[in-house]
């Protein structure tokens, strides 16, 4: 559909720019023909204006004479001159303008389709809770397990295989293998945080390369305002608004993991072309509480959506 309307861009660029050349070499020939009948009028003024002064009659009547045999219509206006009130020039279209309200207009029916595409994604929303097996000791998960926030004291808890133990990492309780699933994390008021998906094999222990080679695809927030995805090298992320919440979908056969700004509709990035072995588990971080400043939890909200009509 983007191809579609990039190819009906373009052709409708054309078009307009060779409607605009054409319009130029009208108006081109129009001014042509105004300069032209306007330097012809200051010649016959200048003319009559010597007539009129003129005291030799035999002189009045040799110019009327010479007038006429060049141009029988010299002394009075021509009846086929052009009634310039009637006329009126298109006004000149810049191309530049023309591209940005096509700019414009393909901006807007991308929005739209995100939107369209957003709704659908919702649909396959599923109940995602969070693994306190795999918690971080410092992270206190809330009693329904839909919180998840970092805090200053180290729990003691076992330290089972499925634990991380360095960075503050939890997963989600539930596991998918095929189809698709889609789920909503409410990220207000936090500075730092990631948010994504991951192979149940990762390392979980010491320092961790979150990154889709080591079975990570997250999106990550640092330092308030600076969001990245994490794909091998990072990629730096240029969002006009900073995300209150965010849509994770994931279709695991076509190899596809989607993030959305839910408020705005608008998308984020894409891990597209990516091969699916094991089961993907849902994966938070709330990062750091940063002395208050990122005290705020990672919230997995409810997915509310409008039915397609």
């Amino acid at each position: 559909m983007i191809r579609s309307i990039e190819r009906c861009q373009t052709e409708l660029l054309e078009m307009m720019e060779e409607e605009q050349k054409a319009v130029e070499k009208q108006d081109e020939g129009l001014i042509k023909d105004l300069e032209q009948e306007i330097t012809e009028l200051k010649w016959r003024d200048s003319e009559l204006e010597k007539i009129t002064h003129s005291e030799d009659h035999l002189h009045l009547i040799q110019v009327n004479v010479s007038l006429s045999l060049i141009n029988p219509s010299s002394l009075h206006i021509p009846s086929d001159m052009k009634n310039w009130s009637e006329i009126s020039m298109k006004t000149h279209v810049s191309v530049e303008t023309l591209r940005r309200a096509l700019t414009q207009l393909q901006e807007t029916l991308n929005e739209k389709l995100t939107q369209t595409v957003l709704m659908k994604m919702q649909q396959y929303a599923v109940d995602v809770t969070l693994d306190p097996d795999t918690a971080h000791r410092r992270l206190i998960l809330s009693e329904d397990r839909k919180q998840v926030k970092h805090g200053d004291i180290q729990h003691k808890l076992p330290d089972n295989p499925e634990r991380f133990d360095y960075c503050v990492f939890v997963l989600g309780k539930e596991g998918f293998t095929s189809g698709r699933f889609y789920f909503e994390v409410q990220v207000k008021g936090k500075t730092n945080w990631d948010v994504g998906v991951a192979s149940e094999s990762i390392n979980r222990k010491g320092r961790i390369t979150a990154t889709p080679q080591d079975g990570h695809w997250v999106v990550v927030l640092r330092d308030e305002r600076d969001y990245s995805a994490f794909a091998g090298p990072p990629v730096l992320l240029s969002l006009r608004l900073s995300p209150p919440k965010v849509g994770v979908f994931v279709d695991y056969e076509e190899g596809l993991v989607c993030f959305y700004d839910v408020e705005s509709r608008s998308h984020i990035y894409s891990f597209t072309a990516q091969t699916f072995t094991q089961k993907l588990f849902p994966i938070f971080s709330p990062c750091l509480n940063d002395k208050g400043k990122n005290v705020a939890p990672l919230i997995i909200s409810p997915v509310h959506y409008n039915k397609l009509i």
